[in-house]
Formats: structure tokens, C-alpha cells, sequence
């Protein structure tokens, strides 16, 4: 029979690998190695590695990295986000690009919803006192903030803001959007949603404000201290996008005056923060490890997408989704 192509991966198993069930998913079309293996003696598999499986930023796709590697045809990425990857100069190698869009979706809108509900009920807060061995009674100053009928802003409503909206429909939330493009008339009433165009109208008119955009030059930094000083007191920021999205020294500002009243991330820069930063020790502030994507049976379906991409590349065949620069 004919050999496997090769990829290279981050590891089985680990803190940074793929689990065995879904290394098992890559090993049924291509023939692995870890990058640390590969890396202790490049020039004896250097010439047969035709893929990257690029799995939760791992193996970093680093030039050092990609100039070893002469037969490379693609580098094939898990996720949406493709701003760990420098599409430019690695499609110049001759190195094709490709993400797993729509796949994340499902999961990561219902993420954002845990958070919002978790931040707006007080609900780890809740867990905490019910499961303290000092607890005799229940404090009647445990009051969160009502999501039935609120206002849900939503920057970004690309595919997983789109989701955003199905769930919160559930909740009878007005629904605001601020995006690039209007969606269409279908979309928007689908889901109950307003355009605004303004971004500071939407951030002026929520309380709960959703960050669902990919990080570009245009969003790094996109939500500052002049964005938070026009929320309402009572509002809440989630943050299901990048880190970089949101000026954390500016919403560290406004988490410690009042000036809004919470913050529920998934994402941080860096990720994780370190250990003393002050984000950590914040009453009104849920942290995540950016699990967003993280069930099973979505990172099955990434990993098989990856994997009909890096198989297509391989096969000269048009990869089904190509990220261009």
C-alpha cells in the first residue's frame, strides 16, 4: 500500500496535544510525528512532512519552523481566528492556509450564554456560599440582575453572534447589533434584531454587552476607556472573541470605579494572565480558560475538517477552507 502522507503535529496526549480519539481521526489519512520529535533531528523527516495541524495554536507556526519544512503544502488550522498566523508570508512559501469555520458556532454561542447567565445570576457566587462549610443561612443579598427582557448589544454578528442571537431570543432580550455589514431583513428578523451603526448607541443602550468579533487591526483594542465610559453602571461585558479585543488596563478601570457593573470572559491577553493580575481576584469578574470550543463532539468536527483540509491540499484538490491574506 501506499505511505501515509505526513503531518506534523503538537503531541499526543498532553497539556498541548490532542486527545487519542482525536489523533486517532488524523492517523486514519496521514502519518504523524510530534513537533518535539521532529525538532530533535529536522533533516530526517523534514522532506516527507506535507501538512501542519495547527491544534489550539499548537505547534506555533513560527518562520523558524516553516522555512524547515520544504514539501509543506498547507497549514491547517482548528477554529475561526487565524490571527496566530501570518496568512501572508506563509501562503509566499507556497503554503496554502485553512480554518474550520461554522464548526465552532454552536458551541461557543452557548458559552457565551453560560457566562452571561453565570455573571447575571451570581451563580458561581451562589455555588460558593452553598457549598462553604460556615454556611448556616442563605444572605438575602445575593441579588443578580434579570436577562428575561433586557438588552442584549451584540458586536460582531457574524456566525457565532448570529447564534448569540437564537439563544437570547429564548430569553425575550432585545436584541441591538453592530457589525461591519447590516445583515440582511431575513436575518434580523429571525432572530428580533436592530442594527446600529454607531457602535457608542449600542454600548449607550445594553446591559449586556456581547464581543463576538475576530480580531483584526481594525477590533484590537476596540472596546477602551472611552467604549466603557459609555455603558450603562449596570451593565455587563462579555467577551467570547480575543483578549486584545478589550483594553484590560481600561476595563480593569471601570470594573474597580463602577463605572459597569461586571465583566465574563473566555478570553484574555495573555491567556492564562499571570497569576497575580489583578482581573483574578475580582468579585465581579468570571474567567474561562477560552473554552469557547471546548466539548467533544465539537473538537471531533474540527479535527475531521482539518483534516478533509489537509487532505484536499495534499491531493492538489481547492481546500475547502482557504483563508486568504
Amino acid at each position: 500500500m501506499e505511505e501515509k502522507p505526513w503531518a506534523l503535529v503538537s503531541e499526543v496526549g498532553g497539556d498541548q496535544g490532542y486527545l487519542p480519539e482525536l489523533a486517532d481521526i488524523v492517523k486514519q489519512h496521514f502519518q504523524i510525528i510530534s513537533c518535539v520529535d521532529f525538532l530533535q533531528n529536522p533533516k530526517l523527516h523534514a522532506s516527507k512532512i506535507q501538512v501542519l495541524l495547527n491544534w489550539k495554536y499548537c505547534p506555533a507556526v513560527e518562520p523558524a519552523l516553516l522555512r524547515l519544512l520544504p514539501s509543506l503544502k498547507v497549514v491547517a488550522s482548528g477554529g475561526v481566528g487565524v490571527d496566530h498566523l501570518d496568512v501572508a508570508f506563509i501562503n509566499s512559501l507556497g503554503v496554502k492556509v485553512a480554518n474550520t469555520p461554522g464548526v465552532v458556532s454552536d458551541c461557543t454561542a452557548d458559552l457565551a450564554m453560560g457566562l452571561l447567565l453565570a455573571s447575571a445570576r451570581l451563580i458561581l457566587d451562589g455555588h460558593k456560599i452553598a457549598t462553604d462549610p460556615e454556611t448556616v443561612h442563605i444572605p438575602q443579598s445575593l441579588m443578580g440582575v434579570q436577562v428575561s427582557g433586557s438588552t442584549l448589544g451584540i458586536v460582531g454578528m457574524g456566525d457565532i453572534g448570529f447564534k448569540i442571537a437564537q439563544r437570547s431570543k429564548g430569553f425575550d432580550m432585545r436584541i441591538v447589533y453592530h457589525n461591519r455589514t447590516k445583515r440582511s431583513a431575513e436575518d434580523e428578523a429571525a432572530v428580533g434584531a436592530t442594527f446600529c451603526k454607531n457602535l457608542e448607541d449600542l454600548l449607550r443602550s445594553s446591559d449586556f454587552v456581547m464581543i463576538a468579533v475576530k480580531l483584526t487591526s481594525e477590533t484590537r483594542g476596540l472596546i477602551g476607556c472611552r467604549e466603557l465610559s459609555v455603558m450603562k453602571p449596570t451593565a455587563t461585558l462579555v467577551n467570547i472573541s480575543r483578549g486584545q479585543v478589550v483594553d484590560q488596563d481600561a476595563l480593569v478601570e471601570a470594573l474597580q470605579s463602577g463605572r459597569i457593573r461586571a465583566a465574563a470572559l473566555d478570553v484574555t491577553h495573555p491567556e492564562p494572565l499571570p497569576r497575580n493580575h489583578v482581573l483574578l481576584s475580582m468579585s465581579n469578574v468570571i474567567i474561562t480558560p477560552h473554552i469557547g470550543i471546548n466539548t467533544i463532539q465539537t473538537a471531533r468536527r474540527m479535527v475531521e475538517r482539518m483534516v478533509e483540509n489537509a487532505v484536499a491540499a495534499v491531493r492538489g484538490r481547492p481546500v475547502p477552507d482557504e483563508v486568504k491574506p
